[in-house]
């Protein structure tokens, strides 16, 4: 690695075209800044053809240029990584993907007002969202069940249901209505279903006994089968609330809900940034809080 200050007399030389002017540009004498010029020189070779009015930058003084540009760039970015501000700089957020379909589009919103703000978001399940936390890949997360370790602080986010949600052509009033249509599985289904139907159906002869209609795996698609009729699913409301097509669907009105609270959580050792509390804030304004 290059001493800064000789790559700084070198990036003002090249674009004053002057070793005066660099000079004077950044407070430094020309014997200075003629000495950064060698000590590149010596290590790269030729980067400047010194003529009477000027100086020429030879193709290997072209390539260190955009080195220098690529050093400032980076230097930006890490101040802005450790702004204080609240309008700029990168916040990393990881989440289920249930609420998360809900929360990303309003992130977004975010970002559009606030042009400094870059949005990083992820979906993920429960133990990757812990390990990229405690990793520093991400700022803050969401998991559903609230961890034990001592490096992660964690606070209640919000509540999320589960619910039955069938195509809006059938009708369910009992388990025989459940047989009929079929369930549409994912990752989660069968677990999920489980948890809800033994409350809403005491005795009922569990899921796997239902017929399966199909399945998937990705969380912004697992309505689709249930809008075209081929069965009927349970999933987190903010997963059925992020649906487009809401007049496809319906929603078996459970008299006993099972309710899952969310957490957000952070590294415990250092405070949240101005930016990532901002987006926080935000983010509570969005949902309805945990109780």
């Amino acid at each position: 690695m290059f001493n800064p200050q000789w790559l700084r007399s070198f990036a003002m030389v090249a674009q004053t075209g002057s070793f005066t002017q660099a000079a004077d540009q950044l407070g430094l004498t020309q014997a200075a800044v003629s000495q950064h010029i060698r000590h590149l020189e010596d290590s790269l070779g030729s980067l400047l053809i010194r003529r009477p009015r000027a100086v020429e930058l030879t193709p290997a003084g072209k390539v260190l240029l955009d080195y220098c540009a690529d050093m400032e760039a980076a230097n930006d970015r890490l101040r802005a990584q450790l702004s204080s501000h609240a309008d700029s700089g990168v916040v990393g957020l990881i989440t289920p993907g249930s609420i998360g379909l809900f929360l990303y589009p309003r992130l977004l919103d975010l970002q559009g007002k606030t042009p400094g703000l870059i949005i990083r978001h992820r979906f993920a399940p429960d133990a990757e969202s812990l390990e990229s936390v405690l990793q520093n890949r991400f700022d803050v997360g969401l998991v559903s069940l609230k961890p034990d370790d001592p490096r992660l602080t964690a606070s209640p986010f919000s509540e999320e249901p589960l619910e039955l949600v069938y195509p809006a052509n059938e009708c369910v009033h009992g388990w025989d209505d459940l047989q009929r249509i079929g369930f549409c599985d994912h990752p989660d289904g069968k677990a999920m279903a489980s948890r809800l139907l033994s409350r809403h159906y005491p005795g009922n002869p569990g899921v796997s006994t239902l017929p399966c209609r199909g399945f998937s795996n990705q969380v912004s698609l697992m309505l689709e089968p249930v809008a075209r009729g081929f069965g009927f699913t349970v999933i987190p409301r903010y997963a059925r609330q992020a649906f487009a097509r809401q007049e496809q669907i319906r929603v078996l009105d459970c008299h006993a809900p099972v309710i899952d609270r969310l957490w957000l959580i952070h590294r415990s050792e250092w405070p949240l940034s101005p930016r990532v509390t901002r987006v926080v804030d935000y983010l509570r304004t969005q949902v309805p809080a945990a109780v």
